[in-house]
């Protein structure tokens, strides 16, 4: 396989991978998987790490079947070397028309999916994160642009829609322009704006909605994977939903950092109110090193399960049983 990354289930009960350039399915349980592999979906953008920054598919199904597929963007802030705007002939982003977009190919049926897709939502620049909510909710955490300071800016928790441009390369936070384009070309008060801030550099790369068994209290959660590695990421954490799974948020909300304390949000912005599952995850000399959590799964029992890549593990989380 060529860097997979999702793995879901189908509406059919078959098993799909994304990987760099494709989703394909196959029955692991056959006694040849390699002999079931099929592609359903060709021709991604091959986004080569050394032209890419943000090589990963990922997908989600929608409620009609529908593939909706993350096509990252490949630079960080659509600028030239030397911090110019690289724009096309309408003053937008060069890159905007093929990528920094979740794409929707159509269901035809009988396992087969239309190959021409259509643009569901840009202004993504990277959807790595993706879930859809029982009741039709699509959301999307996005991976934020890598200013050097550590404390900005945010990333987010976005609803999408049909349409939508949820503001990359311009705009960033709830309305905030990034340099190197110009107000007109911005537009931020035209962009969607996100449901719910997350801390800087957290880098979602997972979301899903916990409905195990092992910890009532979780139920109906949306659960967060914060892979980055600056000060307020490497955790794993729970937010509570409303009815359509939309994340409950707070104002003037405050977010952990290590080794320890915490940091404001913008004042008057939404943020996630969050629960954090993995507290004391930092690196421990000679012991561990600091999570980095990526894809999070619900195992039969109940208990999560989590791929993490600096230590090459998948991790079990699960309620101890302590005898009286």
């Amino acid at each position: 396989l060529s860097m997979p990354h999702t793995v879901a289930r189908g509406p059919d009960g078959r098993i799909y991978v994304s990987e760099m350039n494709r989703i394909l399915t196959l029955d692991p349980e056959a006694a040849d998987p390699a002999a079931t592999v099929r592609t359903v979906i060709g021709d991604l953008p091959d986004n080569r790490l050394h032209d890419n920054r943000h090589p990963l598919s990922s997908f989600v199904f929608d409620g009609d079947g529908a593939l909706l597929v993350n096509v990252g963007a490949p630079s960080d802030r659509c600028l030239d070397a030397r911090g110019r705007a690289r724009a096309n002939g309408s003053g937008g982003c060069a890159d905007s028309a093929e990528t920094a977009q979740v794409r929707r190919h159509a269901y035809l049926g009988d396992g087969r999916w239309a190959q021409d897709s259509t643009v569901f939502a840009s202004g993504l620049r990277n959807s790595i994160a993706l879930v859809r909510h029982r009741s039709g909710t699509i959301l999307q955490g996005e991976n934020s642009v890598d200013l050097t300071t550590p404390d900005h800016p945010y990333d987010e928790i976005n609803v999408l829609r049909q349409g939508g441009h949820y503001g990359w390369p311009y705009c960033v936070d709830l309305t905030t322009p990034l340099p190197g384009w110009s107000a007109a070309q911005a537009r931020c008060d035209r962009r969607d704006r996100p449901v719910a801030l997350l801390p800087p550099h957290a880098a979602p790369l997972d979301l899903i909605y916990y409905e195990g068994a092992m910890f009532p209290e979780l139920r109906g959660r949306l659960l967060m994977s914060w892979h980055g590695y600056r000060r307020a990421a490497g955790r794993i954490v729970a937010a509570e939903t409303d009815a359509q799974g939309r994340p409950l948020t707070d104002i003037g909300g405050r977010y952990a950092i290590y080794p320890r304390g915490a940091l404001p949000y913008p004042a008057g912005a939404p943020s996630v109110r969050g629960k954090v599952l993995t507290p004391g995850w930092d690196a421990v000399a000679g012991r561990q090193p600091r999570g980095s959590p990526v894809v999070l799964a619900v195992a039969a029992d109940g208990s999560i399960w989590v791929t993490d890549d600096r230590s090459r593990a998948i991790l079990r989380i699960a309620r101890s049983e302590i005898a009286d």
